[in-house]
Formats: structure tokens, C-alpha cells, sequence
């Protein structure tokens, strides 16, 4: 306990504020506890989608054609600050600020690796909060810099895959769509911060829902984050640019295909349901049998392949004698026999305490060209951000797990490593750094 001196004390008595003073000192805490209050009953744009905007600006007696200047200036421009977006009338920027703000996830942390893959950790949520992150992928192609954004969608993951760090975990909450839209913000952003306004443009070409979290679990925000992502007036992104990923959630697939165009990929990882059970625990619920025949009907209308929807892309993490043996290699040639789609061979990045080892490069290139013998179109994913922990099944967060999933991950680890059972381990498990 900290005792203050008399001398102290008495200084301190001295310079105490006038009843004036006090009294203004009073307001001016009664005026921010107020400012708190009010924004907590105003509307985050920056999560709209265009038809909410529309309905946001008709419900405070404005034309619906100012939602399309506000997308423009917030996902665009990255302007948060209604004093610049210059084509509004200056009442109706004032009356903006009393019902609304335009507000990110904070950036707690960011860190850009050597190979231009940049990596950031969003707090989301009151007080603490939860951290998640979000991964950025540059990569050349023929029409100029690709850049590739890995975006999370949950507060850890409700799904247990074996070899996922992010699942280790545990699961807390979805993302809002704010939240999940926030993190494109973000990213595009960062590549805009010094470059003046009218000459701002969208510098993330592709989008991949394959952060943290299983999209289809939370569905309405992912849509309508998608949707943004999508639109002419926010992102305009090519539909074939914005992909989901699904560790197989059947009836949401079916659901997907009703509400948006856009593209389709398969946390595969195993040929046969004995296996998958075990790498992908939803596989029990939503075995092979559905799985397949549903991401089937994704791409096809009336058993006819849509244009728009050409095929499925399978990810497959090659994990040491475990799915990389020339038999898997086989059943897997069997199992997508009557689905066109393109797999994606992922090398996997281990993290600690991890029950799984790397596929040689050898044994990778020998699978590789087992299926592509096959007629299949597939290619390795080159390992990126290594460094900083971005790569593939290495984001990981800080979750309040409200499963105790982390828990019983830790005394797991605890056991297999012969440690007593005694004392409060409280770390988080993360890779490294």
C-alpha cells in the first residue's frame, strides 16, 4: 500500500482545485460519460451494407442516393471523418455526427514479414476484449501485384480440427459484420496512409474467408460483409476473387448458393471419413457422402456448372504419415471424381505440442503428381509469413474461451510433457513469438 507523506498531503491540499474549477472539472466528466452513452446508441456505417444505408439515410429524411456517396468515402477513401467527405452538405455532416461514427477494430499489433506478408491483431469487444488476426498474402501473377487477404470471422473457432492451432483456442463469439468488413479496411489501408485521398484505390484483390473461425457458423455477418466486398459502390471486387472457406457445414452450403455468388472451398485434409472424423471432427455430424454431393450442388444449376461458379477449390494439409500416402492419394482421385474442382496441396506449419509433422517436399511433389496424372489441376501453396506466424493454421489470437476447449488443451500438454498437475497455468498457448 502506498502512504502519501504529510508534506505531500499538504502540498496536494494546497493545489487543490477551486469550487470553480471542481465544478467545471465536473462538467466536463459528465460530458464525457455522456459522449460514451450517446455512441453507444449510434450506428457503426462502416458495417452496412448498401441496402442498410439506403434505409439509414431514408429513416433520417434523406435520399437514398447519399448511401452510395458514404460507401464510396468509407471503403474506397478510407474516410472516417464526416468533415472530409466534402459532397455532403454541411448540415447533414453535422447531424451525422450525433447518430453516427465510422469505426475499425483496433490494431493492437502489426508486423510485416520479409516476404511482404503482413500480419495484424485486432482487439474486438468492451474493455480487454478478444484479439484476433488477420493475415495480408502478397504474391505476383500476370496482370500485375496480387494481394490476398486472409480474413477471421469468429473469436476463435467452435470447430476442433486436430491440426489447427486456432482451434486449440477455444471459441468465444462471431465477428459483427463491422468487424469482419473492418479488417479489409484495415488492410487496404495500410497500403494508403500516405497517398492523398482523390488518389486513394483498393489495393486487396482477393479475399479469403479462411481466418479464424468456421464462416458458415456465422453466417448473416459473413454475407453481408461479402456482400460490401462485392459491391461497385464499397469494394468492387470480382465475385471469383472472394472465396469462402467451410470445414463443411452441409445445410449452410445450401444456404450459401441461395444468397450470394461467390467462391467455394473445402477444408478437405482426408479422403475417407475414418480419417476426416478424426482431423476434422464435423466430418461425424457431415460426412462425405453429404459433403460432396453438396458442394456439388454449389456449383451447378440444375445439375448444369454454372459459369459463375466453375469449380470448387480442396484444401488439403499434407500431414506426415498420416493423409499423404499413395493410398490417399487414390481415394482421393475415387472421391472427387464426379466434382470439378481444384486442389490445393497446403504444407502444414506446426506449432507447439503440435501431434502432427510436416510431409517431406518429396513425399508432397509424389502427391501432387499422383492426382495430377489423374486429369486434377493442382498445385502446392507456397509457405508465407513463417516468420511472423501467419501462415496457414498458425493464427491464433487470444480468446476468452468460454469452451474450456484451451484448458483441456494445456493439461493435455501438461500430461504429455510429464509436468505435475499442481499450480494455476493460465498461459495461453501460442506458436512462436
Amino acid at each position: 500500500m502506498h502512504i502519501e507523506s504529510p508534506d505531500l498531503l499538504a502540498q496536494a491540499e494546497h493545489i487543490s482545485p477551486s469550487p470553480a474549477e471542481q465544478e467545471q472539472s465536473a462538467a466536463a466528466a459528465c460530458a464525457s460519460e455522456l459522449s460514451v452513452q450517446s455512441k453507444a446508441h449510434q450506428t457503426n456505417l462502416l458495417g452496412l451494407s448498401r441496402p442498410e444505408m439506403e434505409q439509414f439515410f431514408e429513416a433520417m429524411g434523406e435520399k437514398k442516393f447519399r448511401a452510395t456517396q458514404v460507401l464510396k468515402w468509407i471503403h474506397q477513401f478510407g474516410v472516417t471523418d464526416f468533415d472530409q467527405m466534402t459532397n455532403l452538405a454541411g448540415k447533414l455532416r453535422e447531424k451525422l455526427k450525433t447518430v453516427a461514427y465510422i469505426q475499425a477494430p483496433e490494431v493492437v499489433h502489426k508486423n510485416f514479414s520479409k516476404d511482404g506478408t503482413r500480419k495484424w491483431v485486432f482487439r474486438v469487444g468492451d474493455g480487454a476484449g478478444s484479439l484476433v488476426e488477420t493475415v495480408l498474402i502478397p504474391a505476383d501473377d500476370k496482370t500485375g501485384a496480387r494481394k490476398t487477404l486472409c480474413i477471421s470471422s469468429q473469436v476463435g473457432c467452435a470447430l476442433d480440427c486436430s491440426f489447427c492451432s486456432t482451434g486449440k483456442q477455444g471459441f468465444q463469439r462471431d465477428l459483427a459484420t463491422a468487424e469482419i468488413i473492418g479488417q479489409l479496411w484495415v488492410a487496404n489501408q495500410s497500403y494508403m496512409e500516405d497517398v492523398p485521398v482523390g488518389e486513394r484505390t483498393r489495393t486487396v484483390t482477393n479475399v479469403v474467408m479462411m481466418g479464424m473461425g468456421e464462416p458458415l457458423l456465422n453466417f448473416e455477418p459473413v454475407v453481408s460483409a461479402m456482400r460490401l466486398m462485392l459491391d461497385d459502390f464499397a469494394y468492387g471486387m470480382s465475385k471469383r476473387r472472394v472465396t469462402l472457406s467451410t470445414s463443411g457445414i452441409v445445410p449452410m452450403i445450401d444456404k450459401l448458393a441461395e444468397e450470394i455468388d461467390v467462391a467455394l472451398a473445402i477444408s478437405l485434409h482426408a479422403p475417407n471419413d475414418a480419417l476426416r472424423n478424426e482431423l476434422v471432427p464435423i466430418n461425424k455430424k457431415y460426412p462425405l457422402a453429404e459433403l460432396i454431393p453438396a458442394a456439388r450442388r454449389y456449383i451447378s444449376t440444375d445439375g448444369v456448372i454454372d459459369s459463375a461458379r466453375k469449380h470448387v477449390t480442396i484444401e488439403y494439409v499434407m500431414l506426415e504419415g498420416v493423409n499423404d500416402q499413395p493410398e490417399h492419394a487414390k481415394q482421393l482421385i475415387q472421391l472427387l471424381r464426379d466434382l470439378p474442382s481444384k486442389i490445393n496441396l497446403i504444407p502444414f506449419n506446426p506449432f507447439p505440442h503440435a501431434p502432427y509433422g510436416r510431409s517431406s517436399r518429396n513425399r508432397i511433389m509424389a502427391f501432387q503428381k499422383q492426382l495430377s496424372d489423374a486429369g486434377f489441376v493442382c498445385t502446392v501453396r507456397t509457405t508465407r509469413g513463417d516468420d511472423i506466424d501467419a501462415a496457414c493454421g498458425q493464427l491464433v489470437g487470444q480468446v476468452a474461451d468460454r469452451t474450456r476447449r484451451a484448458e483441456r488443451w494445456q493439461k493435455k500438454v501438461l500430461q504429455q510433457q510429464g509436468a505435475s498437475k499442481n499450480g494455476n497455468h493460465t498461459e495461453i498457448l501460442r506458436t512462436r513469438g
